[in-house]
């Protein structure tokens, strides 16, 4: 209790002299000098303004209260700023310069004038205050001009062809609309793009230009839209694609072959490889001119991105000779990556007597059978230590997890039949992956896991994603500890002890959709989506109705010598992302799920398919599993039990969990990364579909579950260093639904802490109760 309040009180302490001192940012400041506190325009169209902003330099536009704070802090000396060892930290006061004001008017006024207010005419005021400076520009734009006739002469009528068959897709330029020379430049660039799209190679940008008339009443103007030919010439040339040259070679010499290994493909494409690592034929795959094509700027991009994707080349360019007149051949150089890499990272997790950490080690082999094969080889060890237990560190060892998973992706489908080409939208992939973990919990539990998968991953568009894994193998054997299991038994949890202290085999399918993963670290508008569908068991319970599978004394139907799981699980990430301009964005997220076990095993479902709440990457305030499910509270087992179960008893079959997330810069240079902060609230819980004598409350009722969900609120910062991001979020408990009534509000307690905390520790011991969860990791939470 003290410490979280001198954390308060210190937080509160340092709030308050940022604003303190920002209020009084202007001390020191030399006389004559004025700080810009405040910019306006005022008269012109809303829509119009943000941008018309943009035209006012940062050097007078309001500091950041928190970055100027952080430069008078380190840069004040004698009342005055350093002349000298000037540290570059936080932002430097932006001093009123009448200058750039002046500069700034002119520029607001051309941008009107480009926005079809060719009459606008734009003033400035500039109000001090002691060392204080409003700047106010005062915008009389007038009417906007119209566009009222729109010519389009087009010299070349192979050009004029291909514009008329595109422009009603893409034009901005009609008559009736407002003069816009944004409308002008995105026009120039729509063409261009569509005459090399059309095998225009030569073409350029500065063949199209534009003549405007407003010299007319009514404010209106006439536009004409002119394409010249090249200079000299009567049209221009339409190329085809002739020969293709690959050549791979390291961008160090010592390291290439005297003799590289040369080959020949169909239409003419020559393969010249100067490590010796490479196969032609999976580089061929991507290679989107072919011989006769027209050439087209988007089969090289294409070719640009898919060679990118596969990971293997640090360098692509392409280029292009002409050995005719309307021909082209075209020149691949590709500078491999490092064959090898190695990567580690880790998290740290800490709350009520529980701390642990994550740590894990991906080794990555990207050409391993010369056709761009990726080989991970993946480590990771989590342990958990509890303070209560006795002895030293390693006899305070609550759980531990080790984890080894190989992977080998190929990049293209491999299908026992002919499937078409999908290489157009996204790289296509086949993954063949085994994976083994170890789990051990102290003189409670230890769980041993195989599986083995063959997925598919394509692409139906540029940013919906399909992977379809037709095979899961499975194998599972958990094992309880002998005392521990006697004890369940006799306070009445042997279904629990059935379902656990043994061993399953599974055989299943799993599809995963998403949309718009790509777009995850842009900042704009967007929707994504992921849903995903896990089955097992089907096939094994259609060949059960023909086959006599022996039956155990549970009545399971048994394959080699194990029951097999039957189940049927299905969940959904939506997520709103809203950009708010500069860094900053709003993300509104839900995340609901279900999991069915039926059939074979339908009495419960096994650990590692079941949901749990808490965790960083969701309701962030609660520790991982040790939320729900409903309004189950710990204080109903025996004490004996409540230890050994930690993170093994709060599981359910139905999720339902939410996010809302604010994100900010704070500081654009601290240490080589940008500061940047987020505030959240987070909701939700899990629940069991039926009745659960583990959980007592925990099943999910629809007159209930409103009055089950947890709250949670906090902030975090986040250090981004462009290649990662290291994140540290505080989350809060807000409603805490293991409790009834009015008392799930323990946000009200949270300055009275003590006596809860103490009450908590009389019910529920040797668990403790904590107000705040502290997460430390890499990456963002979603």
């Amino acid at each position: 209790m003290v410490k979280q309040n001198c954390f308060f009180a210190y937080a509160s302490i340092a709030l308050l002299l940022i604003l303190s001192v920002s209020c009084r940012s202007t001390r020191l400041l030399d006389d004559g000098q004025a700080l810009v506190t405040k910019t306006e325009i005022t008269g012109i169209d809303p829509s119009l303004e943000e941008q018309a902003h943009a035209y006012i330099p940062v050097d007078i536009r309001p500091n950041s209260r928190i970055n100027l704070f952080i430069y008078n802090l380190a840069n004040a000396k004698k009342g005055g700023y350093r002349k000298e060892d000037i540290r570059n930290v936080g932002e430097p006061p932006h001093i009123l310069d009448s200058a750039l004001v002046d500069f700034s008017t002119q520029q607001i006024n051309r941008y009107l004038r480009s926005k079809g207010y060719f009459n606008a005419s734009v003033s400035n005021d500039i109000v001090t205050k002691g060392k204080r400076a409003h700047v106010f520009f005062r915008a009389v734009p007038g009417e906007p001009f119209t566009l009222r006739n729109v010519a389009v002469d087009i010299a070349d009528p192979g050009l004029a062809q291909v514009y008329e068959e595109a422009r009603l897709g893409f034009s901005r330029i009609k008559s009736g609309v407002r003069y816009d020379e944004d409308s002008l430049v995105v026009e120039r660039e729509q063409i261009y793009h569509l005459m090399r799209q059309a095998g225009y190679f030569d073409y350029l940008r500065q063949y199209m230009r534009v003549d405007v008339d407003t010299a007319l009443q009514n404010n209106q103007a006439d536009l004409k839209l002119i394409v010249d030919n090249p200079e000299g010439r009567a049209a221009h040339t339409q190329y085809v694609i002739d020969s293709s040259f690959v050549t791979i070679r390291h961008d160090r010499p010592e390291l290439n072959l005297d003799r590289p290994e040369l080959a020949r493909l169909a239409g003419d494409l020559y393969f010249e490889d100067h490590t010796g690592r490479f196969r032609s034929a999976p580089i061929d795959r991507y290679l989107f001119h072919r011989q006769g094509d027209r050439y087209n700027v988007d089969m090289e991009d294409l070719t640009y991105d898919r060679l990118y994707e596969l990971n293997g080349f640090r360098s692509v360019k392409i280029t292009y000779d002409k050995p005719d007149t309307n021909r082209l051949n075209v020149h691949y150089e590709l500078v491999p990556r490092a064959y090898m890499g190695n990567q580690t990272e880790g998290e740290y997790t800490f709350n009520a007597g529980m701390s642990g950490f994550n740590i894990g080690n991906t080794f990555t082999h990207r050409n391993l059978f010369g056709g761009l094969e990726q080989l991970e080889v993946k480590l990771r060890y989590g342990v958990l230590f509890d303070s209560r237990l006795s002895g030293n560190l390693f006899d305070r060892v609550f759980n531990n997890d080790f984890q080894a998973g190989v992977n080998i992706t190929v990049p293209r489908l491999i299908t026992p039949f002919d499937v078409p080409p999908v290489g157009t939208n996204g790289l296509p992939r086949t993954i063949f992956s085994v994976n083994i973990q170890a789990f051990d919990q102290f003189q409670t539990y230890s769980n041993r896991y195989f599986s083995g998968t063959l997925s598919y991953n394509w692409y139906s568009s540029r940013y919906r994603q399909h992977t379809l894994t037709p095979l899961v193998l499975e194998y599972r054997y958990g094992q309880l500890n002998s005392e521990f299991a006697e004890n369940l038994i006799k306070n009445g949890f042997l279904l629990y002890v059935r379902s656990n202290n043994r061993a399953y085999f599974g055989l299943g399918s799993q599809y995963t959709y998403t949309i718009n993963a790509a777009k995850l670290s842009w900042l704009e508008d967007f929707l994504y989506f992921r849903g995903a569908l896990d089955l097992s068991g089907n096939v094994l319970g259609l060949a059960s109705q023909a086959v006599n599978f022996k039956r155990n004394e549970d009545g399971e139907k048994e394959v080699l010598g194990v029951p097999y799981l039957q189940y049927a699980k299905a969940e959904v990430d939506l997520r709103y992302y809203r950009y708010l301009g500069g860094d900053r964005q709003l993300v509104v997220r839900l995340n609901p799920g279900v999991a069915l076990p039926y059939g074979n095993n339908s009495s419960l479902l096994i650990f590692e398919k079941s949901f749990f709440g808490g965790g960083m990457n969701g309701m962030r305030a609660w520790q991982a599993r040790t939320l729900g499910p409903g309004n189950y509270n710990r204080e109903v087992l025996d004490p004996g039990l409540r230890l050994n179960l930690r993170n093994l008893d709060q599981l359910g079959e139905i999720k339902l969990e939410g996010n809302v997330e604010y994100r900010f810069k704070l500081v654009n240079d601290i240490f080589g990364a940008k500061l940047k902060a987020a505030t959240f609230a987070d909701f939700g819980n899990i629940w069991r579909i039926r009745e659960n004598e583990l959980n007592p409350g925990g099943e999910f009722r629809f007159d209930k579950f409103l009055g089950q969900i947890a709250l949670g609120a906090g902030a975090g910062l986040r250090f981004d260093l462009d290649y990662f991001v290291v994140r540290l979020d505080a989350g809060m408990k807000v409603r805490d639904p293991q409790f009834e009534g009015t008392k799930q509000w323990v946000i009200s307690e949270l300055f009275n802490s003590r006596e809860f905390k103490e009450q908590y520790r009389l019910t529920n011991a040797p668990d403790r109760y904590n107000f705040i969860q502290y997460n430390f990791g890499i990456g963002m939470p979603f």
